[in-house]
């Protein structure tokens, strides 16, 4: 398996969803590690973070389509048709992961090898993140080389099973919460812990609220009950929350003579150092568009830029529906073949917004204390976790949240429930103004007759920007929010949004047994296992 990750890396090329590529420094698998326990936590915490954030080391790709898919973001009228985006039309060649996730696992394993027996805590920390990468593995590809991937004596690993690997996840985690709390921080990093500055306390908490995500995400399996019975067992340990989330910075900064040195979702979205845009094949989409607008949420104009209304108006709208000059958030439908870069250029079209590029030195989130919150609403919801704080307070904190790390607000003279603002609400109290609403999916009350789909579509709103993948993996889970769009492009393959994506080519060329042992893929009805 190291051998042929080497060769994968060699060949892999940059891809085009939207994902930015710059070099990072990988351990070779060949070559035993001679670098310090810290530049190897570092680096490997720097490498985590880079994918959900827009980046990818080697193969160009990470998670970008997904917010194609479920209705976030749309392809330019700028740029040529992305059969692979709007078309559906990809092969074993697009949107490929593999070699990114399994070399920072090495980077992870090699961290472990430096540190066994004398510094327990980055073990600890290293297995954790480890955790992290399979789940983002299994949750792509669903069965994986796991138990055998990094056997030096086999270099054709076998393919586990999802739902086996998921149950060893958590396994471990269970693990490794109790080595952190036997070793009471004796042996933390510092500094060169670049997500939680060696506070293991809250360690504790992000393994356990990926433990909550993993477990939870087994919710359609027939053994669900017997797997969240685990829940109690780390439950003193709590959760990632409004206060504390999981978020990397090695000390990002603007340099666009060089360029790779920025926060990895500004280096992917934003802008370079003289204002011209970065990517602006990522533009707004009009199903969440009018999802918030009808939702009248503030975080419309914090997760889309503000654009002049040309006049006539253009994606079908009557001229004159909209005045000329007026500020809005405008998008468009992904694939539709009626917009063109002569009617619609990208300057007329939103694109990522304010709250979620704020500078090129802003931390890259690994796990929100809002998609954490959501989760422990969901499961106090279901029943499946005991708390001191109702389902309904975690979901409206949740929100809050939400609110808080977008920066979003009701301005002067807005008028909620019957009352005008006599001033700019902030973002607290905007978020009380919001959840208050009388609106089904926005008010907990109101959405008593389906609360689930309630907490799930809040939370896609909230996943908007650095948790694509987490979104579509929300989406496949549980089929919320209803009403996806597919695609309007005529050229489409299927009317359904894509399952799964394909192994790599990579994996059929050199592990080509274990690969085809797996079947024939369908990326429209090969799922993921724990899909409904």
């Amino acid at each position: 398996m190291k051998r042929k990750l080497l060769f994968i890396a060699a060949i892999a090329a940059v891809g085009f969803s939207g994902c930015k590529k710059y070099l990072n420094e990988v351990a070779n698998p060949n070559v035993p590690p001679s670098t310090s326990p810290s530049f190897a936590l570092t680096g490997a915490e720097k490498i985590l973070a880079d994918m959900p954030n827009g980046i990818a080391t080697y193969e160009g790709n990470c998670y970008t389509q997904y917010g194609y898919w479920d209705g976030v973001w749309a392809v330019s009228s700028g740029f040529i048709t992305q059969p692979p985006l709007s078309q559906y039309n990809f092969t074993t060649s697009e949107f490929q992961v593999w070699t990114d996730l399994y070399l920072n696992l090495q980077n992870l394993k090699s961290l472990e090898g430096l540190t066994a027996g004398t510094l327990p805590d980055y073990v600890s920390i290293a297995q954790i993140l480890e955790d992290y990468d399979w789940e983002e593995l299994v949750d792509n590809y669903n069965d994986v080389p796991y138990t055998q991937a990094f056997n030096t004596k086999n270099l054709f690993p076998a393919y586990d099973k999802a739902a086996t690997i998921y149950s060893d996840l958590i396994a471990n985690l269970d693990a490794n919460i109790a080595a952190i709390q036997k070793n009471g921080s004796k042996t933390a990093p510092s500094t060169d812990d670049i997500i939680f500055g060696g506070n293991m306390a809250n360690w504790l908490k992000f393994a356990n609220t990926l433990k909550l995500r993993l477990i939870l995400r087994q919710v359609n399996l027939s053994n669900f009950s017997t797997i969240a019975g685990d829940i109690a067992s780390t439950r003193s340990v709590d959760f990632l929350d409004g206060t504390v989330d999981a978020e990397a910075n090695p000390g990002y900064t603007l340099n666009d003579a060089y360029g790779g040195q920025e926060s990895p979702f500004w280096h992917a979205y934003g802008s370079t150092a003289v204002g011209n845009p970065e990517d602006v094949l990522v533009k707004a989409n009009n199903y969440t568009i009018n999802m918030l607008h009808g939702f009248n949420d503030p975080r419309l104009v914090q997760l889309y830029t503000t654009v002049p209304e040309p006049a006539p108006s253009n994606a079908g709208e009557a001229p004159g529906t909209i005045p000329a000059g007026t500020i809005v958030v405008r998008g468009l439908n992904l694939g539709d073949p009626a917009l063109s870069a002569d009617t619609n250029g990208p300057g007329d079209i939103s694109n990522v917004g304010p709250g979620l590029l704020k500078s090129a030195s802003m931390n890259a989130v690994i796990f929100s204390g809002a998609e954490s919150l959501f989760l422990q609403a969901e499961a106090v919801n279901r029943g499946v976790l005991v708390s001191t704080i109702s389902a309904d307070s975690l979901y409206h904190l949740a929100i809050t949240a939400s609110f808080v790390a977008t920066g979003a607000f009701y301005p002067l003279a807005t008028t909620i429930d019957g009352t005008t603002l006599k001033a700019p609400a902030s973002p607290t109290l905007s978020a009380y103004l919001y959840y208050s609403q009388p609106i089904v999916n926005v008010n907990w009350n109101s959405s008593a007759g389906n609360l689930e789909e309630a907490i799930i579509t809040q939370k896609y709103i909230a996943l908007n920007g650095y948790g694509a993948l987490e979104q579509y993996n929300e989406l496949r889970r549980t089929g919320y929010p209803l009403n996806i769009p597919i695609s309007l492009d005529p050229a489409r393959i299927s009317n359904v949004l894509p399952s799964r994506i394909y192994y790599p080519q990579i994996e059929y060329n050199t592990n080509t047994a274990n690969a085809n042992a797996e079947g024939t893929i369908n990326p429209f009805t090969s799922k993921i296992f724990w899909a409904k």
